[in-house]
């Protein structure tokens, strides 16, 4: 089929690059000048693991564009996969979605199925659907509504091995020529209106970010109880009913994902009469989780004023250099106007992270570098670069032996035996010294 796809942000360029994969011919449009010369030089101006790969890959298929034309007129299908952020009030922001309706609309010249593959409110195929029809004019053109699934540093993956692929569809035309596209993936397909379709994205979001809230909140109850979060979360995750899965306690969620969407669910059902209860609860537990971290740090360092922490993580997850609502750049942030000396380090987020942080933060281009004269090592984001840390070199560079593990990646057997006070998300809460775990 001709494949257009209206953005070439991280949902844009995957689905381009992958469509292309499975033999489309596609067109991937932003009217960013800058940013689609670099694509076309196959730079990709974020990272993801395996996509320049994939774009390289199938050059012949896979074109970009600056003028929307050539991603709208003569395509089968054309995705609309542009970023709708949070607006003041929590609401999904749609203005470039609507954009994208219309200029698509005004540009089709045939039979054409529209698709919403941005995270959108209930009710937006609906609002697509008015926009086409009073642009386009024509009568042979069906919006689709088709959430993505795609986690940040698996999405490749997560493209070719979908546990679902969900059509919001009331056509059967447009169906079925969904169906064909996504064929040779062997996915179930869920078929629903375009209304549940929509919600069911919200759903799924907001679901696991209640996990995640929920076992912060009970890596907060061991902290004080004694209790160990790991032996709970095995205890709990072996009933089926349950699992493990985004039982982690950490620094809390963030990323461009989690924290919109629980956001714009929440004002969905504000502004249908329905109390958010549990949503609200979700997001202020997420919003707590930074200041329980920061303030038990402060305890054991008796006080953030003049110390010096390295800071090791600043993307929102590993395999992503997405700096948005990360968490860990909150807490640079926040132990920063403590007074403290944040020494950072990231693996993929060095350069977006000096741009946000100005001179707040000092960006360390290595890790030992981020750890040299430090009192505490904090584990912000866990990439397999600091599970690798040797407790013996790591003591060689700092002043104090102290770890704070907030995502649980280190091991922290090794970590004590080699001297250390070594603290994690969940385990007890006790009175240190001053000067525990200080070096000799």
């Amino acid at each position: 089929m001709r494949i257009g796809i209206f953005g070439s942000g991280y949902v844009g360029l995957v689905t381009g690059a992958a469509f292309a994969q499975l033999g489309h011919h596609v067109v991937v449009y932003d009217n960013d000048v800058t940013k689609i010369a670099s694509l076309r030089d196959r730079r990709v101006p974020f990272y993801e693991p395996g996509l320049a790969e994939l774009i390289e890959r199938n050059a012949e298929r896979l074109d970009f564009a600056d003028e929307p034309t050539a991603a709208a007129a003569a395509r089968d299908v054309v995705f609309i996969a542009v970023g709708t952020p949070s607006a003041g009030d929590g609401r999904a922001d749609l203005a470039a979605v609507c954009r994208a309706a219309r200029t698509i609309a005004e540009r089709i010249d045939g039979p054409t199925v529209i698709v919403n593959k941005s995270t959108v409110p209930v009710q937006t195929a609906d609002v697509v659907e008015r926009i086409v029809r009073a642009a386009a004019r024509r009568t042979d053109v069906r919006v689709v509504s088709n959430p993505e699934f795609l986690r940040e540093g698996a999405a490749i993956h997560d493209f070719f091995h979908p546990d679902r692929i969900v059509l919001g569809c009331d056509d059967p035309w447009a169906e079925n020529v969904m169906r064909a596209l996504y064929a040779p993936l062997a996915a179930p397909v869920v078929v629903s209106d375009r209304r549940s379709a929509e919600l069911i994205k919200y759903a799924a979001n907001a679901f696991l970010a209640t996990r995640i809230s929920y076992i912060n909140e009970i890596a907060a109850i061991c902290e004080h109880t004694g209790a160990d979060v790991d032996a709970v979360i095995e205890g709990i995750g072996l009933d089926r009913r349950i699992g493990r899965d985004y039982l982690e306690p950490g620094l809390g969620f963030g990323g461009s994902c989690l924290p919109k969407d629980v956001r714009a669910l929440a004002a969905t059902a504000a502004r249908v009469a329905v109390e958010p209860t549990l949503l609200a609860a979700v997001l202020r537990v997420n919003e707590t989780q930074l200041e329980r971290v920061r303030s038990r740090l402060s305890y054991v360092l008796a006080g953030l004023r003049g110390r010096r922490i390295a800071l090791l993580g600043l993307s929102f997850k590993p395999q992503t250099d997405d700096l948005r609502e990360s968490p860990a750049l909150a807490l640079a942030a926040a132990l920063a106007a403590e007074g403290a000396s944040i020494a950072a380090h990231d693996p993929a987020a060095t350069a977006s992270a000096r741009a946000l942080l100005g001179n707040a933060v000092t960006i360390c281009e290595d890790a030992e570098d981020a750890l040299f004269g430090a009192d505490a090592m904090v584990v912000a984001t866990s990439w397999p670069d600091y599970a690798r840390l040797e407790p013996n070199a790591v003591a060689a560079r700092m002043r104090r032996r102290v770890v704070f593990d907030l995502r649980r990646a280190l091991d922290g057997d090794a970590f004590a035996a080699a001297g250390f006070l070594y603290l994690a998300v969940g385990s007890p809460d006790r009175a240190y010294p001053l000067d525990a775990g200080a070096t000799a």
